[in-house]
């Protein structure tokens, strides 16, 4: 792979674990306290900790999820058809990933938008060498539409994403600081993880990502890093192995 002089260096290599990093987000994280929609207040701060990470010298792709804007696998239980409504969550998905790079070009990061339903005049299509191209000159890519295809959620096109981007390592931005054996806002008994296994993720069934998203990561040997985006600088934090987080690996 041809190396860009935005690259990081030797040094940058032997200070942070991860080379190239996907940061994936939750709809509902760019929500803050509002019930729909995006708070503008919140997704400054995420630009802010996804610029912050970019200085350190990292590549960084995102995926962010859509249902703030709408779920689709919720309005197809009510009666519309399971297909149509995930098209319609993939363009939420699309809506908030334009929104996101505004507010990163706002603050002088080069970004770029890949979507995998083609919308040429708003956004450029996913092709994967033009994508790996943007990161190593130092461009932040987000990938919009999911995987373009209905059935599957946002989380299983981030594993396939950082799959095929070859990436060391996917960062799960949540509302909690780990992985625990229940939701720890209705449990406060539940207890938090450390560390945890795919197996572990898939049995007992602890909502770290779907299924086929874990299973994808599993195949290709990607950890998976949950953390809470809420907190600031929490991105920068676990990309230097700092912070609070649950790492899930073989």
């Amino acid at each position: 792979m041809v190396m860009s002089a935005k690259t990081p260096d030797d040094k940058v290599q032997a200070a942070y674990p991860y080379k190239r990093v996907m940061l994936k987000l939750s709809g509902e994280v760019l929500m803050g306290g509002k019930e729909f929609g995006l708070d503008s207040d919140t997704m400054k701060r995420v630009a802010e900790d996804i610029k912050e990470v970019v200085d350190l010298g990292l590549e960084v792709c995102v995926v962010v999820g859509g249902g703030n804007i709408f779920r689709g696998v919720s309005v197809a239980s009510q009666g519309m058809d399971r297909t149509a409504a995930d098209y319609m969550g993939m363009l939420g998905v699309v809506m908030n990933a334009l929104a996101l790079q505004n507010v990163l070009e706002n603050m002088g990061v080069d970004t770029r938008v890949q979507s995998a339903i083609r919308m040429d005049s708003i956004c450029e299509p996913y092709i994967r060498r033009r994508a790996v191209r943007h990161m190593e000159k130092g461009r932040v890519v987000i990938f919009a539409a999911g995987t373009g295809n209905p059935y599957f959620t946002t989380d299983t096109g981030a594993a396939l994403r950082a799959s095929e981007m070859d990436c060391d390592v996917i960062l799960k931005g949540t509302k909690v600081d780990g992985v625990y054996s229940d939701d720890p806002k209705k449990n406060p008994d539940a207890e938090r993880y450390d560390r945890v296994t795919y197996m572990d993720v898939l049995t007992k069934d602890l909502k770290v990502m779907d299924a086929t998203a874990i299973s994808l990561a599993r195949d290709n040997n990607i950890p998976i890093v949950v953390f809470s985006i809420l907190e600031k600088g929490g991105f920068g934090q676990v990309v230097q192995n700092k912070g609070n987080y649950t790492i899930v690996t073989n």
